[in-house]
């Protein structure tokens, strides 16, 4: 086996495509099952994308902590691709559904929100650790879905619900991506303490 193969497994790669394929199929019958045909609400998108994101974040660490800082491995890079690759497999998830009926949409929404849940959960991995780092997107976007956010302010702290053409929304999403890829290419995941390992 390749080192490319060897680290996709070591991060479940495989089972986490697998479980979000999954998962987007199980909303999409769900959407078209209560909701018709169309473009599904913004809730509906946003919690649809948390999931998905959620899943991602099983694949940002490894089971061992000190091989993920080895210098055998350009690091920074498979971290950069990791990412990338990442947001390719949430989107393309998502926007397959385009091609039918009922669909997650509008487009803008999808990358704002898959690109900045992605960020924020990178930002989490770097900053408290894989493990945690679900935390922080789940509580915002449930307090956004749940709050209707109106004017500036308003607007940025529930990003996530907005309308394609919200520039407070944009910002704040362009701001976590920017802040998660720069902290987890160059950190990595936190290492896990003790506790945690057993």
């Amino acid at each position: 086996m390749n080192g490319l193969t060897l680290y996709v497994r070591s991060r479940q790669v495989p089972a986490a495509f697998g479980a979000g394929t999954a998962g987007t199929t199980v909303a999409w019958l769900s959407a078209r099952a209560f909701g018709g045909t169309g473009e599904v609400g913004g809730v509906v998108l946003v919690l649809t994308v948390l999931l998905l994101v959620s899943v991602a974040t099983a694949t940002l660490g490894g089971p061992d902590d000190t091989l993920d800082r080895t210098s055998a491995r350009p690091w920074g890079w498979l971290r950069m691709l990791h990412l990338a690759t990442a947001l390719a497999g949430v989107l393309v998830l998502l926007l397959t559904t385009l091609l039918t009926a009922t669909r997650f949409g509008p487009f803008g929404c999808v990358v704002r929100d898959a690109a900045g849940l992605l960020g924020l959960t990178a930002l989490g991995a770097a900053t408290v650790g894989t493990a945690r780092s679900w935390f922080l997107p789940l509580g915002w976007t449930l307090g956004a879905a749940t709050f209707r956010g109106v004017g500036t302010a308003g607007e940025a702290l529930t990003w996530q619900t907005q309308g394609p053409d919200s520039r407070p929304a944009a910002m704040v999403a362009a701001a976590l991506a920017t802040a998660g890829t720069i902290a987890y290419v160059s950190r990595g995941p936190r290492r896990r303490t003790s506790l945690e390992s057993d």
